[in-house]
């Protein structure tokens, strides 16, 4: 994920989430003196504060961005929870064992930048060390969790473990669809009730990653979920490329020029005659109503005001997404936030979930 604070949360930041999420961790911790039927289990919404009598609840001080960076922290906990449970059932239940190891070596991140296509272009690979190292440890972190998840699943099964830790409660927040070019368009649009917003970067790497699973959402929800796509660059060379993305919508032609651009954003930034080229293959048939509208900054305004409102929402890096119950009558999206090039599962997931409980 690209991000603003490339750096992470600053001290104070963490600091204070992690006394938010382990006042109520506290909690769950007996005395020894109790019983082991009295122990107070673990609660995800405490009340932190009384106000003249009146309580004030962790849930009382949350936004998006707040929202977003417990959910982070709780998966982390809940991911140190499981190593923690398995570790200290292993000599009890040997069946718990695994040789699955997450490491990235440096062998690892060379391979992936010397045969991923299109990586190359995107900078040196002093510049992409880092971000391709943790991409690759998600991916390959992602087989361990699987594999951890099946044996801690085990544990509960057999009864050698009981899970009290749950996640944050739900917090929707209400995102404008704005200019946003959507994907099907006039097309069953009032049955579409959940919407899936995109905002991306064409300099980001993991913006170009995760578009092949965007392709196959499209597919698979065809007939009731909308796609839209607002542009938040946070690299200033990108700014250019999504104005002139911008102005292939103006003949129809977004999501055609979009692809191509995603594919080789690099040279199309920094070669004019290239993104002509890939404009007439992306079927623009005015090429100079196109060069015109590129030339006159026609649409800095728009790309401009993707990235406030971004900003306002509590979008920090790319690719960031908004998925929620579809409201056609606001133009407005009442549903979460995440970041990230993710699995496709965390996208079906949160699809189906606003699918099957969706509320206008």
């Amino acid at each position: 994920m690209h991000g603003i604070f490339k750096a992470g949360l600053s001290s104070v930041l963490t600091t204070f989430f992690f006394t938010l999420c382990f006042s109520s961790t506290i909690q769950a911790q007996p005395l020894e003196e109790e019983k082991k039927e009295d122990v107070v289990h673990y609660s995800n919404n405490p009340v932190v504060a009384l106000a003249e009598g009146q309580p004030i609840q962790l849930d009382d001080l949350k936004n998006a961005q707040i929202h977003e960076l417990t959910m982070r922290l709780y998966e982390m906990q809940r991911a140190l929870l499981k190593q923690k449970v398995v570790k200290s059932l292993i000599e009890s239940h040997p069946e718990l064992k695994s040789d699955d190891d997450p490491q990235i070596t440096q062998k690892d991140v060379e391979e992936f930048y010397f045969n991923e296509p299109g990586i190359k272009e995107l900078g040196s690979m002093e510049q992409l060390r880092g971000q391709i190292r943790n991409y690759l440890e998600k991916m390959r972190g992602q087989g361990y969790m699987r594999n951890l998840e099946a044996r801690y699943q085990m544990a509960i099964e057999k009864g050698w473990v009981v899970d009290y830790f749950k996640p944050p409660n739900d917090f929707r927040l209400r995102a404008s669809v704005g200019s946003a070019v959507l994907w099907f368009k006039g097309q069953n649009e009032q049955v579409r009730k959940v919407f899936v917003m995109e905002y991306s970067d064409f300099l980001c790497p993991f913006c170009k990653k995760v578009q092949k699973t965007l392709s196959d959402l499209r597919k698979k929800y065809a007939d009731t979920v909308q796609f839209g796509y607002r542009h938040f660059p946070l690299h200033e060379e990108a700014r250019g490329l999504s104005e002139a993305v911008e102005c292939a919508r103006d003949q129809g032609r977004f999501w055609q020029f979009q692809n191509l651009v995603f594919l080789d954003a690099r040279r199309l930034q920094q070669n004019k005659l290239e993104l002509i080229r890939n404009a007439q293959r992306a079927g623009i048939r005015d090429i100079p109503a196109f060069e015109r509208c590129v030339d006159s900054g026609k649409y800095q305004k728009r790309v401009q005001n993707d990235l406030e409102e971004g900003v306002s929402l509590g979008i920090q890096g790319t690719p960031t997404f908004i998925i929620g119950t579809y409201n056609h009558s606001t133009s407005t999206i009442n549903g979460e936030m995440f970041s990230g090039a993710v699995a496709p599962s965390k996208f079906i997931n949160l699809i189906e979930k606003y699918l099957n409980h969706s509320e206008e």
